[in-house]
């Protein structure tokens, strides 16, 4: 198992860079305009607004905004939405096909991946992976080099995943065979928190899949960077 080394995932939310924010006609609701339509947002909080704001300039922490109390997650268990607040919660719920999310760790080296929605119908519940289940690529994902990184695209995927970081981009070549997130922290020279976290994502966008039995035996192959 993977030794612990003090890095930690860092969920990161914003909303795609076309939307524009205005209050609507009662001036206590808000009105998010875009290429697919115009959007309504009721009676928002002074944190809803002020969640939105930031979201329009860039991936925020919106645990900075509204502090989550309370214990951690389990594995299999949706990750912290919203920084913990139940009306911001339910806005971002609404909208989710306007909302880009981010995964970063805290090494202030970037972002790892993000997960762009394609459609209105487009949740976004990444979890924690079980350390030793296994999981592999799903079937039609297709890789594109782009500007920004390594796209992933699929058909039948709520999301298109943009791999910004090559720690990302190791995580994703190790899922063409099943592989378990402990396994994959074992075999790259990543951050213990990058593997399972790249693998929450790529799962909740459709992008990766677990695989049914039992988890296999430590098959990926090991990673190791030379100068």
């Amino acid at each position: 198992m993977r030794k612990a080394d003090g890095h930690s995932a860092v969920h990161l939310w914003s909303l795609s860079e076309e939307i524009g924010i205005e209050d609507d006609s009662s001036g206590d609701g808000l009105v998010l305009t875009g290429p697919d339509g115009v959007d309504r947002v009721p009676e928002v909080s002074p944190l809803v607004r002020e969640a939105l704001r930031r979201m329009q300039l860039g991936p925020v922490l919106l645990a900075n905004l509204a502090p989550e109390r309370g214990r951690g997650c389990a594995p299999d268990e949706p990750l912290p939405a919203a920084g913990g607040d139940p009306g911001l919660s339910r806005v971002l719920a609404s909208i989710t096909h306007l909302v880009v999310r981010t995964l970063a760790i805290d090494d202030l080296g970037g972002p790892l991946l993000s997960a762009f929605p394609l459609s209105r119908s487009a949740p976004f519940t990444p979890v924690r992976p079980p350390p030793r289940r296994a999981v592999r690529m799903a079937s039609g994902v297709s890789l594109t080099q782009e500007s920004g990184g390594i796209a992933m695209w699929s058909a039948a995927a709520s999301h298109r995943v943009l791999l910004h970081r090559p720690e990302a981009a190791l995580v994703a070549s190790l899922l063409g065979w099943p592989v378990t997130p402990e396994d994959a922290a074992d075999a790259l020279p990543v951050p213990g928190a990058v593997p399972p976290g790249v693998i929450g994502y790529l799962t909740a966008a459709g992008m990766a899949r677990p695989v049914l039995g039992p988890a296999p035996g430590r098959t990926a192959p090991r990673f190791r960077l030379t100068g």
